[in-house]
């Protein structure tokens, strides 16, 4: 019996859990991890789940973000992309096991509901390549705001340690709030200018054929730019700094995965069973 989709995503959420608990056990320990094999794990599950969202890809002819499974296997997938080819560079070893421990999360929960699977919707503007690239950009600007979630998540675990005198254990493998801040503003700027280009694109598509535009998904993605942009513009005049920064960028992040339903309800069926689709 071939092996599906679902099956190489689950081994893929398995190598994330196994890095989220060899860095846990090693915080226990109180001894730094090894950043080559937390980083070795992460490629290994990055793969897999890359092969897992190809094959559904293949399986339903679309783009895989026709539901809800299927958003957050790519926002994570999306997340762990952004951390591989950029996180990575910062040489921060936290922000490896923070990000094994968000992708493990978001594969683990978007499995574990099989109800969010059963069908897979397709736009009707599924042909225009413009559409899927306005799709893959958004989302890559939701990985991008993932990973300044777990960076701002660090800063503010680094700011109680040390207000609350912490500073051994753990707490001593935290890096410091300069480089968290640098970070964190570095990852908005680029996250916002992802979702600005996506933003872009799907005017330029959508004010062609209006028939198209769900005014609630424009509303609720407009409010989450609205308020990335309004961080990014405060924390460049200073207004918004250190941990009031970073409380910001991870409510805002919350509010941005609430925004993911409104998203996920404007797709336009042509609704398929997912499952008539892996027998095709």
């Amino acid at each position: 019996m071939p092996i599906t989709d679902r099956q190489v995503l689950w081994i893929a959420a398995a190598c994330y859990a196994f890095g989220l608990l060899y860095g846990t056990f090693c915080l226990v320990r109180a001894r730094r991890h090894s950043r080559v094999t937390m980083y070795s794990v992460i490629v290994v599950g990055y793969v897999l789940q890359s092969i897992g969202l190809l094959m559904r890809g293949l399986a339903v002819k679309s783009c895989p973000i026709g539901n809800s499974f299927e958003i957050l296997q790519f926002c994570g997938w999306a997340a762990t992309t952004i951390y591989l080819f950029i996180g990575a560079t910062f040489r921060l070893s936290m922000l490896g096991y923070f990000t094994a421990g968000l992708s493990a999360i978001l594969a683990t929960i978007s499995l574990s509901f099989g109800s969010w699977d059963a069908t897979h919707s397709k736009m009707l503007s599924d042909s225009n390549p413009w559409v899927p690239m306005h799709a893959g950009l958004a989302m890559f600007g939701y990985g991008t705001f993932s990973l300044l979630a777990l960076t701002s998540l660090l800063h503010l675990i680094r700011h109680y340690s040390l207000r609350s005198k912490r500073l051994s254990g753990w707490f001593s493998f935290l890096p410091s709030l300069i480089e968290l801040d640098q970070i964190g503003t570095r990852l908005l700027g680029f996250g916002l200018a992802l979702f600005t280009v996506a933003m872009g694109v799907g005017y330029l598509y959508w004010r062609i054929d209006k028939g198209t535009v769900d005014h609630l998904k424009v509303i609720a993605v407009f409010l989450v730019w609205v308020g990335y942009f309004a961080i990014f513009v405060g924390r460049l005049k200073g207004r918004l700094v250190g941990h009031y920064f970073a409380i910001a960028c991870v409510v805002l992040y919350l509010g941005a995965l609430v925004s993911l339903d409104p998203v996920n309800r404007s797709r336009y069926p042509d609704r398929t069973q997912v499952e008539q689709a892996h027998h095709e």
